[in-house]
């Protein structure tokens, strides 16, 4: 085997350490005797552990005594009728640290298949604030109602301070009443917040599972070809590595970007730009992705310079074109067209690929909807969410027409600035 190839395994095999040591969100991985096999950092943080104490021990140890010899028995059933288990699962969970001391925790558990068995994975997260801050409302609650108690007691002697009295007790009554609102609307914010970590763990949990079995899988077959001639089949098994990397890699970067929209933390930052070149360099780009079996054509008209932010306009771009591949037939054609008109600048992508039916386009622009018909290609849901984000910070619109098996048209319009 050549040096190259080895180097560039080498380098893929760092961008997976990274993606899984620097995730936010404990993952534990063992076999189905319970040893731990793999656990990145978050995970040996929230029990206390130092780097790689974990590897080797039964996953009982980061469980409490009365609850291991249990979970032994839930861990044989499991590794028997293996099934996704989202976040929570109305469990009430803990979790033993290294010094003894035990934390609550919600766990979502999902499974994947390698040359080496069955393993298990296990996305953990530490719920100690959320606790505390559930208990601190309790303890409010509480003072209010005794405040309320002790008004009333006071108002029943006191006839003489009927009138004051009335009216302190209204102003605690509002109080409460606010409070209760309140707490309402952070349970709300709480349930909803829990049922985004859940539809995020099922989802990740299928859209890691098969790119990370791949990465294994074509790591190991590459170390048996060690012949000169074989190095066809090395170069094939690395470019599935690079390829699955990629898509991982464009995975998180999904999830970075909604973190930061939601954050609040991308501006537009307006430039003035060709968009021809622009378009037609990303066209190409593409076009090696789509390789030579689906063909993307690209066509300006009118005015060529444009004043707007080129970052966002390449990144949703970029997003279009790759729906547009993705769910486009062998044979397929994607047509592009920029358009300025007297109201602004126009930009249309045209596929003829599967197509989206009227009942999902209603859901299209959700976060984490995926169409009925997209079932087994891979995706997050997340894509046309962001694009929508970063075409609404643009101050622009998008429509889309679509029909099942005659392809879709993704519209923008953006104003003149």
């Amino acid at each position: 085997m050549s040096q190259r190839p080895i180097d560039q395994i080498l380098k893929e095999k760092q961008k997976f350490e990274a993606l899984f040591n620097f995730a936010t969100v404990g993952i534990i991985i063992a076999n189905t005797e319970g040893a731990i096999t793999l656990v990145n950092q978050f995970a040996e943080n929230i029990f206390g552990f130092g780097p790689n104490e974990l590897l080797g021990k039964k996953v009982e140890i980061l469980l409490p005594d009365n609850k291991k010899k249990h979970h032994e028995l839930d861990r044989k059933h499991f590794s028997m009728h293996p099934q996704v288990r989202p976040m929570g699962a109305g469990l009430d969970l803990k979790g033993k640290r290294k010094d003894g001391s035990t934390i609550p925790v919600e766990i979502s558990l999902s499974h994947f298949h390698t040359e080496e068995g069955l393993s298990v994975i296990a996305f953990i997260i530490d719920i100690s604030t959320r606790k505390e801050s559930e208990e601190k409302l309790l303890n409010q609650k509480a003072e209010l109602e005794k405040i309320t108690y002790e008004v009333r007691l006071m108002n029943a002697g006191l006839e003489d301070e009927v009138e004051r009295r009335t009216e302190a007790l209204r102003q605690t009554l509002s109080e409460l009443e606010n409070s209760r609102i309140e707490l309402q609307s952070a349970l709300a914010k709480e349930k909803q917040l829990g049922e985004l970590k859940s539809r995020f763990v099922t989802m990740a949990s299928h859209e890691f599972k098969t790119p990370l079995s791949t990465i294994v899988t074509s790591a190991t077959l590459i170390g048996k070809y060690q012949k000169e001639e074989e190095q066809t089949q090395r170069d094939k098994h690395l470019k599935k590595i690079q390829d699955t990397v990629v898509n991982l890699t464009n995975l998180l970067n999904e999830f970075l970007s909604l973190g930061k929209l939601e954050e609040g933390k991308i501006d537009t930052k307006p430039t003035t730009f060709y968009l021809p070149e622009m378009v037609l360099e990303l066209v190409n780009e593409m076009q090696i992705h789509a390789g030579k079996t689906r063909l993307i054509t690209f066509r300006a008209e009118g005015k060529t310079m444009v004043r707007m932010d080129k970052d966002l306009l390449r990144n949703i771009l970029l997003n279009l074109l790759s729906n547009a591949i993705k769910f486009s037939p062998d044979g397929g054609k994607i047509f592009v067209l920029s358009t300025h008109a007297d109201n602004g600048l126009h930009i249309s992508i045209e596929d003829n690929g599967i197509g989206v039916s009227a009942e999902d386009q209603e859901h299209l622009f959700e976060r984490f909807f995926r169409g009925r018909n997209a079932d087994n290609i891979q995706g997050t849901g997340l894509g046309l969410h962001i694009v929508q984000r970063y075409v609404t910070l643009m101050k622009g619109r998008i429509s889309f027409r679509s029909e099942l098996n005659k392809g879709s048209i993704v519209s923008l319009h953006f104003p003149y600035t």
